[in-house]
Formats: structure tokens, sequence, C-alpha cells
């Protein structure tokens, strides 16, 4: 233990959902503000293990949090990138039909993605395809040119140096391990020392649940973890996807499928699939834990989901152990790759939201209760819109924890 610290409001979580609504706080309100992460660095699980996709909002139900934050926080990125000097790449996407079923699904992703006000948004025929990405194969595609790239390590890394330039603080080490409220808000007690605040913010991700829960609160959800791998294109086998290739997604899930990126690296990664995880930061095929598997098995929800979706969840898994079988899935867009052409890449952990009836979160889910707001469900583009959901964050705290504000606060971009 290393004794004790005292702030107006923590923030628990160190991924951009959390340091970016730190930040948000730190600007907007006469308030200390100390954030909390468990792990000796920022962006240490979802933040830093995506593929760093900026999501033009293409996919999103429009009016939704998602259809409309994701927007906003596309921008804010692309402003703070520039204004920091960090790489940043407009490189569009294509959404490739390879099947007669997939194309009533790409006029529909064409629809929506007008209705969310994206702009240059184009049809292609197979020709007009191959102009765009000469080795991807389909009978329609849909070309998306506000799609880009960036390393969202890097721009959480920049956020927390603002942060602690705005007068806030980073506790590292501090995993949570009990909460109990006293007369002046709560008492946190963490593997690196008691923690004394009035206000509360979570952004724990995958311990979003498990966070609320030590502060009494009902989430009504259960976090349950989808594990998704990744393959690289050898080098010499990169000059097969110039930027994004994507399947046309199956609406009845929250996954978009295997695809090709192009990484602001120069790396083009293949992937990823996704497979229940028995470890909720289990980032290897071996990876369990028994309290987390517990935690997923337990959930009435699961079961209800597993029974709906074992014939897809079943060939995932498949995948997951067979290099072929997964190069076949990608052949689907690109037919010249081949499972020479793939060397071993990283993988993630997604904290999917499942409610208890086994309906699948799809919006971003905050929760306010008093002297406590919780993040409950951000899966993607939660990167892509977190300048914006910290912006949310730090309007709904201001209004719910009656917070003064700075005179003539900057924007967070």
């Amino acid at each position: 233990m290393n004794g004790s610290r005292r702030a107006d409001l923590v923030v628990i979580g160190g991924g951009i959902v959390g340091v970016a609504s730190a930040l948000a706080l730190a600007r907007s309100f006469r308030v200390s503000v100390l954030l909390l992460e468990k792990e000796p660095r920022l962006a240490a699980h979802q933040t830093g293990r995506n593929s760093g996709v900026v999501h033009s909002g293409l996919y999103y139900r429009p009016g939704s949090l998602k259809a409309t934050l994701c927007a906003e926080g596309r921008a804010r990125l692309g402003r703070f990138c520039a204004e920091k000097g960090l790489p940043f790449e407009t490189c569009g996407k294509v959404v490739v039909a390879t099947r007669p079923e997939h194309l009533p699904r790409l006029e529909e992703l064409e629809a929506r993605g007008q209705a969310n006000g994206l702009r240059g948004l184009r049809r292609l025929s197979p020709p007009e395809l191959r102009e765009e990405e000469p080795h991807a194969a389909g009978l329609a595609a849909l070309h998306v040119p506000e799609t880009g790239i960036v390393d969202f390590g890097r721009v959480t890394e920049a956020l927390g140096e603002e942060l602690r330039a705005a007068g806030g603080d980073v506790f590292f080490g501090a995993r949570l391990l009990a909460a109990a409220k006293d007369e002046g808000g709560y008492r946190l007690t963490t593997e690196g020392g008691e923690v004394s605040c009035r206000f509360v913010v979570g952004c724990a991700g995958l311990q979003a649940d498990r966070v609320a829960r030590l502060f009494g609160a009902d989430p009504g959800v259960r976090i349950v973890p989808f594990r998704g791998e990744y393959f690289e294109l050898l080098p010499e086998r990169r000059h097969l996807v110039r930027n994004l290739v994507y399947p046309v997604p199956d609406p009845r899930f929250p996954f978009l499928g295997v695809h090709f990126t192009r990484r602001v690296t120069g790396v083009v990664e293949a992937g990823p699939n996704a497979v229940f995880a028995f470890e909720r930061e289990g980032y290897s095929k071996s990876s369990f834990s028994l309290a987390d598997t517990a935690s997923s098995l337990t959930w009435p929800g699961f079961w209800r989901v597993a029974g709906r979706y074992l014939p897809t969840g079943l060939g995932e898994f498949w995948r997951s152990l067979n290099k072929a079988a997964f190069t076949r899935a990608l052949q689907e867009l690109l037919p010249d790759v081949r499972p020479a052409d793939l060397a071993p890449g990283g993988a993630g952990v997604r904290a999917q939201a499942l409610a208890r009836d086994g309906s699948l979160l799809d919006d971003f889910h905050i929760v306010e209760l008093p002297g406590q707001i919780h993040v409950l469900n951000a899966p993607s583009p939660a990167a892509t819109a977190g300048l914006a959901i910290g912006r949310l964050i730090a309007e709904r705290a201001g209004r719910s924890f009656s917070l003064e504000p700075r005179p003539a606060a900057p924007p967070v971009s």
C-alpha cells in the first residue's frame, strides 16, 4: 500500500473512453480528477489491442448513440491527431458483397450510411472494385471514403498527457478491490492504496459490470468476453491490400466478420474471428479463468444466446483452431491470399454486454445513479467515438453531480 489519495472525482479505467472522460471533466469543471488504472500503462486492453480503424458510422442505427457519437468522435479525433502530430489517415474502405444474398444488405448499408450523413458513398461494380482494390473479388461493393486508420494507443497516451496538463492525475497499479459509501462520498480500496472521492465515473471496459456492482449498482447486464484473433500478411504479400476490405456483415450479430486492415505502420492485419473467451483479459487460446468463465456460464442470458447462435459459434471456434478454414473465409474477399501468406498476429478481447434475456446490447449503454455514472457497454466504435463519449460523460456528470463549471473551458478537440 502506498498511502491514501483524495480527489473530488475518480474515473475508473485507462482506456480511451476513461481517459477522454477524465480530460473532459478536468477541463470543464472546478474539480480535482484522478484516473485509476490497474495496469502499469494506459490503453492496455481493448483500446490498445484493436485494429486501429476509425469508423465512419456506416453500420449504426440512425439516431442511436453509436451513430451520433461516432460522427462527432471521428471529427474530434482527426483534429486532436492533427494538433498533436499523430498519424491519422482517412484512407477509405470497401465493403464487398460476395454472394447474391449479400446484395440487399449492401443496399441497406448504403441507405443507413446516407441517413447517418456519410459523404462520398459510392456503389462499385466488379471492375470498379478492382480499381480500388485490385485483388478483391465480389458481385458488388460499397466504397466508404470517410473510414480511416490511427494508433489508438498513442492517442490515449497523448490524452493522458493532456489530462495531467489540465491538473488531473493518473494512479497506475490501482486495481479496485472494494468500494464503500462514507459521509464525503466514497472510500475505495485499491491494490495501490486507499482513495477517497465525492463522485465516481466507471469506464472499466471488460470489468465494467463488476466495478458497478462494487459500488452497489445493479448493472442489469453481464460482460461476456469474445476473443478476436488476427493474422498478418507477410511483408512481401502486403500489396494484396491497399487499404481496408470488409465483408457485408450479418445483421444478426454485432461482429463485422473477418476483414483486411492496413495499419498506420504499414502492417496488414487479417481477421478477427469472434470466439467465446474463457478469460476476460485472456489473449491466447489457452487463457482460462474459472471466475470469468463461471461469470459467463451462470448468467441466464448466456445460454439463451448460445442456443440461438450455436452453429455460428462452433464455426468461429473451428476457424480459431484451423488456419486453412480461417484462410478460406478470407479468400471470399481476396481469392489470392494463401495460408503461407499469413503469420500469427495479435489478439484482443471485446467486452460484450449481455442482458438477462439473452439480447446482445448493440448501442452504448450508460447508467446514471446518485454520485455515480457507469459506462456499461462501449464496443466498437467506442475508440472512434471516445472523445465524443468523454464530452457526453462530462455533460451528464455536470448535471448529475451539480459540478461548478470552469470559465471558458476549452473543448476537448
